[in-house]
């Protein structure tokens, strides 16, 4: 039987208010955290290697070991800004269980010795917000929250900020000038934010299921927990799983849990008589995967995921099967991007539009075999050279999509344009065939 982290008491009656989270234990780690000294509740992150679940997943302790020790001002932020297609996690654990999050931000500020905290949440997210407020307006009555918390030396104020919309903003540095009233763009880096992050001072930056695994770290003790999941992915995943699939929804698996068990286990797999054609593992950002034998097959996990060419990301897998032509898949992706791209960058800026109007091209009847190639060298000069990795998002499952998929996409170029009236497009040839690659003076004809 699987550990059950988050979802073992998540729809208990009442679970948001203070009273029913009080009764169930909670605040009882702030209480213990409080007694001990901040470095060993970060030895414990350490040793738990619990990794962020917001998409990165670089590992919460080593990132809240590099703050610097002082008096100086320092800042925890939550990015609770969800809003990778294909992710509604955080939602649900915000909305049933915000006094979760709430100490773990505490322990959390405690640790790196930060009196200012702030969660900033997705501007769609309404109701969750209003839900987090009033947990907020408890657990500061209570005395969890504000001046000498629970009889402490330690104080910590903390805040509810709502976005207003742009995908850029789960980007950390852009939410951090998002969160100072700026608009949401990425910052050049380094400084990276642990050293300089809100309003100059050092500032950790964590997920909302990451920083919700705090109190469950201080309760297990961190070498507990480690023995979750693997030993390069430890503790359970809250994964979203939808599109192609006859029960979507959020699942909490122990990390490493064979993926073939999540889709067609607890997702219940493709609606009848349709297979698999691809599924992304990590949200719309991360390169698709084929729905064959050899990828159904790998543990669900951040090592696994990757050695096969992709990412776990956010955990958030989506399904496409069969019936849905891979064109449409990259037309939807690239159109998404290039609509949240923030501008700041050429290569990002461009590029996802150069994208977009070549995958028109294929649709409307235009295109032939070089615009694949085009498209590929395209993602290749994006990916790198970005500020931030919302270009990466467009250029890795497109690539990933144009790599698996090309015999589709040339048969889609060929009934588009016999649709059109337009003939069939030129041979396709083998590299070695085509000769140098002109792929600047193809462009700079505006083809």
């Amino acid at each position: 039987m699987s550990t059950l982290l988050f979802y073992d008491e998540i729809d208990k009656p009442g679970l948001a208010s203070l009273s029913t989270y009080h009764d169930i234990g909670g605040y009882s780690m702030l209480r213990k955290a409080l007694d001990m000294e901040p470095q060993a509740i970060i030895e414990q992150l350490l040793a738990s290697n619990v990794r962020g679940r917001g998409g990165a997943g670089f590992a919460m302790g080593r990132k809240a070991s590099f703050l610097p020790k002082g008096d100086m001002d320092k800042y925890l932020v939550c990015n609770a800004d969800e809003s990778e297609p294909g992710t509604f996690k955080d939602r649900e654990l915000m909305q049933k269980n915000p006094h979760l999050l709430i100490e773990g931000m505490a322990i959390a500020s405690y640790a790196i010795g930060a009196s200012r905290a702030y969660i900033f949440i997705r501007g769609e997210y309404m109701h969750q917000a209003d839900v987090l407020d009033a947990a907020i307006a408890e657990a500061r009555e209570a005395g969890f929250l504000g001046d000498r918390v629970m009889g402490s030396d330690y104080s910590l104020e903390l805040w509810v900020h709502r976005g207003a919309g742009a995908y850029i903003c789960g980007e950390e540095t852009a939410l951090l000038d998002a969160l100072e009233g700026k608009r949401g763009n990425p910052r050049l880096k380094p400084p990276f934010p642990a050293i300089e992050g809100l309003y100059q001072g050092p500032t950790l930056i964590n997920n909302v299921e990451t920083l919700m695994n705090v109190p469950h770290i201080l309760r297990m003790g961190g070498e507990k927990f480690a023995e979750i999941g693997t030993s390069g992915s430890t503790g359970t995943k809250v994964v979203c799983v939808s599109g192609c699939v006859r029960r979507p929804g959020n699942y909490e698996v122990e990390l490493g849990t064979p993926t073939r068990d999540i889709i067609y286990g607890l997702a219940g797999g493709p609606p009848e008589g349709r297979k698999i054609k691809c599924w992304f593992p990590g949200g719309s950002s991360a390169p698709v995967l084929p729905g064959t034998d050899e990828y159904m097959d790998l543990p669900f996990d951040f090592e696994s995921i990757a050695e096969a060419g992709s990412m776990l990301g956010s955990a958030a897998i989506i399904i496409v099967d069969d019936s849905v032509p891979i064109v449409d898949v990259a037309l939807k992706t690239a159109k998404f991007y290039r609509h949240e791209s923030c501008g700041k960058c050429t290569p990002c800026r461009e590029g996802t539009n150069w994208t977009v109007k070549m995958l028109e091209r294929i649709e409307n009847g235009q295109a032939t075999p070089m615009d694949l190639d085009i498209m590929a060298s395209v993602c290749d000069q994006i990916l790198g050279n970005c500020l931030c990795v919302l270009g990466d998002a467009m250029a890795m499952p497109i690539s990933s999509m144009i790599k698996h998929f090309r015999e589709e996409f040339e048969e889609h170029i060929e009934m588009a344009r016999e649709r059109n009236g337009l003939g069939a497009a030129i041979p396709v040839m083998n590299r070695d065939e085509r000769g140098p690659d002109r792929s600047a003076e193809y462009s700079a004809v505006g083809h």
